[in-house]
């Protein structure tokens, strides 16, 4: 039973890592280029990204293993937090690594899609968790609404 539950928490927390370090090596490769971009004058200051996506992880973690302390996760929740983790991971990739704006927005826009609908799933589960959860597709339509404002200036 104990093995169970370490491979279960392995199981859980290992794709958010990986989403984190791919998503922080991708980012910090084209910080350089980023940080010389003409940004709206409304930006976040760069120090809160960061701290947004810890909340963002780590929430995810817990609420996660406290589902699965529960119940299995269905095969759909899977699917779109797979989905969820690809969608940041290509993100992060295409934006700042390989410096394609345009490309950028189409897939945090898909992103934004993607985070409400794995949200909205986790509902399904306890709706305490979709309240709490719901900063994920806020964060992402901030970042969206900032990505463009980024597209369009430059």
């Amino acid at each position: 039973m104990k093995n169970e539950k370490i491979g279960m928490y392995v199981k859980t927390l290992l794709p958010i890592i990986i989403v984190a370090v791919l998503g922080t090596v991708f980012v910090n490769i084209g910080l350089p280029w980023f940080n010389a971009l003409t940004k709206p004058s409304q930006w976040i200051p760069n120090f809160v990204i960061p701290i947004v996506w810890t909340i963002i992880y780590v929430t995810f973690a817990v609420i996660l293993i406290l589902i699965q302390n529960k119940t299995k996760l269905r095969k759909t929740t899977t699917v779109l937090l797979y989905l969820n983790g690809v969608l940041n991971i290509l993100w992060c990739l295409v934006f700042f690594t390989l410096k394609q704006m345009f490309i950028g927005d189409i897939i945090i826009i898909l992103n934004l899609i993607a985070a409400f609908m794995v949200v909205i799933n986790i509902k399904r589960y306890k709706r305490l968790y979709y309240y709490i959860l719901l900063i994920y597709p806020a964060w992402v339509s901030i970042a969206t609404t900032l990505n463009l404002a980024i597209w369009i200036l430059n």
